[in-house]
């Protein structure tokens, strides 16, 4: 069954909360559908300019209803988002993602660390409204997530080598080639194609597409009502 498996590409920023939500569902899926869901830590800022879209947070009426959005959907998808006090002035994650990328880099074969990484991050800026930028509030994460107090200050390094920068940028840029303009972005390889799907809210044509059966956001709740 190993070499059936549906690859997942899953292309991410911690700067965005609706690539949380992708996240999360991604996740919970990986033992209930057939896929092999594979992390691509990405930066939203070079997604943003490569594309030539424009941030919510730089739209009022957007950044206004993105509050109430998340709001609605943090309860739906069951992720703790509290949107900060004021979104559009949300800081960039630039450090983080190399951090998350140097994790992935370090830490090969090792996705659950990758994840756990990504999820505190991402608790800081959209549960708590903490930073991200510091290399003190990495470490703190780093920590939350269960890797070793004495890897951290290593990996903190690494994030700021030339070689983790060109990683980052080279998957910020395959993200732009296969035609990204946000996140999430997923790539879903089936049958030797690729279908790209944008947002948090497509899941139940990517189940269609990919051949699987679409159980809401909180797979084990609905199996559990069945």
């Amino acid at each position: 069954m190993a070499g059936t498996r549906k690859v997942i590409e899953l292309f991410y920023d911690v700067a965005c909360p609706y690539a949380w939500l992708g996240f999360e569902v991604l996740c919970r899926y990986r033992n209930v559908w057939n896929i092999d869901l594979q992390f691509r830590p990405a930066f939203l800022g070079g997604i943003m300019h490569g594309s030539g879209n424009k941030s919510p947070g730089l739209v009022p009426n957007k950044c206004l209803y993105m509050g109430k959005d998340l709001a609605r959907l943090a309860l739906y998808f069951g992720v703790p988002i509290v949107s900060p006090e004021n979104p559009a002035e949300v800081k960039g994650s630039l450090s983080a993602m190399r951090f998350v990328t140097a994790v992935a880099e370090s830490r090969e074969g090792r996705q659950a660390d990758v994840e756990n990484v990504s999820r505190e991050l991402w608790k800081r800026i959209w549960s708590g409204d903490e930073d991200i930028t510091l290399p003190a509030s990495l470490s703190e994460a780093g920590l939350k997530a269960g890797l070793p107090a004495n890897e951290i200050e290593e990996l903190l390094q690494l994030a700021s080598s030339q070689k983790i920068k060109e990683r980052l940028k080279s998957t910020t840029q395959k993200a732009l080639d296969c035609g990204a303009f946000g996140f999430p972005h997923i790539i879903c390889h089936v049958n030797g194609k690729e279908e790209m799907f944008f947002g948090s809210d497509r899941f139940e044509l990517m189940a269609h597409c990919i051949g699987e059966q679409w159980l809401g956001p909180q797979p084990a709740k609905t199996s559990a009502r069945m």
